[in-house]
């Protein structure tokens, strides 16, 4: 059997109340005719939208026939050994051409105990966004489970949540239990554990193309929420030029920036986990024993934890990426 290479897979589109265009004015996807597309899930195993490879040998097998053959060479012996054949990340762009709801993640115990899945930690990095567009994090102030209470009743929920003007490049991590909201005029990527457990806990009075006011969940999402207050929600972080730039670090995940105008000789022998870049501006080919695999902009490509080894080499002026392993 031929060795593993560099893999990419088929982007699943998801219509969205909220979505816009930017899918492929900004990022070159094809969606065809899919009216606001608000999410491109680049990399999934959540039942019922696994991903499916694309490029290769092995293109039409599902992430999960993968991980089930390969194991320990294609996410890493560690990470096999912690999650078995499901695999821990899902990989997204969201196009917010609204405001998206006001939301919570639970974390693992509670989301294992009432829906025996993972509870959701997440990131997000603004790859595009409108002047003045905002993100909420958190709230804006502290908060007893009582005074959260009072204002979710009354309709003035936005009034106690913190809200960040946002531009391309700022960056945003979100642990389970902290309320949140990608507002209108965001362009971002989102790396998350996977899981699809979201309660939404206001939305704005809006209704669907039926008519219909959205579901809300806020029995559930009271026992979700994080009600403590931060000085400051946005992730700082500093950019070296043609090396990998450490911007979150969690139990789940480890994303980098890496902005190269220059081939780059990566070496992932101490790391044992397969490495997603995700292709936010430029053309870059990953060279690898036995290959190429080309990575336009927009593309999302998983290097099997097996190729310890590979050189990254820009196809154009400069190329910026998400780098995305888990340590």
């Amino acid at each position: 059997m031929p060795g593993l290479y560099p893999l990419k897979f088929k982007p699943i589109f998801l219509e969205k109340i909220w979505g816009g265009n930017r899918m492929k004015s900004a990022l070159g996807k094809d969606y065809g005719t899919l009216p606001n597309c608000g999410e491109s899930w680049e990399l999934s195993a959540v039942e019922g939208s696994v991903s499916e490879v694309s490029n290769g040998f092995l293109a039409g097998n599902s992430l999960t026939e993968l991980v089930e053959i390969y194991m320990g060479e294609l996410v890493g012996d560690k990470i096999y050994k912690k999650y078995g054949i499901e695999f821990p990340l899902l990989f997204k762009f969201i196009d917010a051409q609204d405001n998206l709801s006001i939301q919570v993640h639970p974390n693992d115990e509670l989301a294992a105990e009432r829906h025996n899945a993972y509870g959701k930690t997440e990131m997000w990095y603004v790859i595009d966004a409108e002047k003045g567009a905002l993100i909420n994090s958190g709230f804006n102030r502290q908060l007893t489970r009582d005074q959260y209470l009072d204002y979710l009743k009354n309709g003035k929920l936005p009034e106690i949540l913190h809200y960040d003007k946002t531009m391309p490049g700022d960056v945003f991590f979100i642990p389970a239990g902290r309320v949140h909201a990608i507002c209108k005029g965001v362009l971002l990527a989102e790396i998350q554990q996977t899981s699809d457990v979201t309660y939404r806990i206001y939305d704005y009075d809006r209704k669907d193309a039926n008519g219909n006011v959205r579901e809300l969940h806020n029995d559930l999402a009271l026992d979700a929420i994080d009600f403590s207050y931060l000085d400051d929600y946005k992730t700082k972080y500093t950019v070296t030029e043609n090396q990998s730039s450490e911007m979150v670090s969690c139990d789940y995940f480890t994303t980098n920036l890496l902005k190269f105008s220059k081939e780059i000789d990566k070496d992932y022998n101490s790391v044992d986990s397969f490495i997603v870049y995700m292709n936010l501006d430029g053309r870059f080919a990953i060279e690898f024993e036995g290959g190429e695999e080309i990575v336009e902009k927009g593309e999302t490509v998983l290097v099997p934890a097996s190729l310890e080894t590979f050189n990254l080499k820009p196809l154009t002026q400069e190329v910026t990426a998400l780098e995305v392993y888990i340590k």
